[in-house]
């Protein structure tokens, strides 16, 4: 693609890098990704795909903001309180960048609508603070083929791992089965330190710009564990699980459906 003058100097810093260059950040600016939450680990990942220049982001969330947010949630502010979080988020990224283009939608994700909302779109982003939306999402990827990146926090640790449908694990190979309801508390519960989403969500953006330019390595069959208070990284492997329900050689779970109780619709 041809960029303007102006687009040349915003994205300078990219183009001059023999990894990206004019080439790769036209890709970037024709890509199109999806992002579920504009919660903690959302605001950094469209805040840096939007300065990155990608072009077409979709954000879905239900939710509004409250005061209790701004710890983390960095795209909302004390006078957004109350305002849908999309509309938000909306704002605040088409100043930082009008080349994107940013879609909204207040709506609560369900096996009738995901595969509707992703299937335009060349990669999704999984920021969402629930195993419920986890478990469809990845399912929805998986039957769909389109790459996910997820990403998890809670207290002091975070987790990152990628997932490309067809060459290598899904959520499912890492945790088979949803964990009992109460098992392990959500951040309103056990909280959570609000640079930790920064930093999850910045390496989930970073992955999904690897995805977009083809370049270095991503968390394919790969867990990436981040430890705050002992400033430690830990990759665990994660082969995919030919017994997987979803992703396995003679997968149980086949179609998303209106009785996905648990997040299960079995063949």
């Amino acid at each position: 693609m041809e960029f303007t003058d102006d687009q040349v100097v915003r994205y300078s810093r990219h183009i001059i890098l023999p990894e990206v260059g004019g080439k790769g950040q036209g890709k970037i600016s024709a890509a199109k990704v999806f992002l579920i939450g504009a919660g903690g680990l959302g605001c950094p990942i469209s805040y840096y795909l939007t300065a990155a220049g990608v072009g077409k982001i979709a954000i879905v969330d239900d939710d509004v903001v409250d005061l209790s947010n701004l710890q983390r949630q960095i795209l909302h502010s004390t006078k957004t309180i109350g305002r849908p979080k999309v509309e938000s988020a909306k704002a605040v990224l088409n100043d930082l960048n009008p080349d994107v283009e940013i879609v909204a939608i207040k709506d609560r994700l369900t096996p009738e609508n995901i595969l509707g909302f992703i299937k335009d779109y060349d990669i999704v982003i999984d920021g969402s603070d629930n195993f419920p939306t986890r478990y469809l999402v990845n399912d929805a990827c998986v039957l769909a083929g389109k790459p996910l990146s997820s990403g998890a926090v809670l207290r002091f640790e975070g987790q990152v791992t990628t997932i490309v449908p067809g060459k290598g694990h899904c959520y499912r190979c890492l945790f088979e089965e949803m964990p009992p309801a109460g098992l392990v508390p959500s951040c309103q519960e056990g909280g959570v330190l609000g640079v930790l989403p920064g930093i999850i969500g910045t390496l989930q953006a970073m992955e999904v710009l690897k995805l977009i330019l083809g370049k270095g390595d991503v968390l394919k069959n790969t867990l990436l564990i981040y430890d705050a208070l002992r400033t430690t990284f830990r990759k665990v492997k994660v082969p995919k699980n030919p017994d997987c329900p979803v992703c396995g050689t003679h997968p149980t779970i086949t179609a998303l459906c209106s009785s996905y109780e648990a997040n299960y619709c079995r063949a």
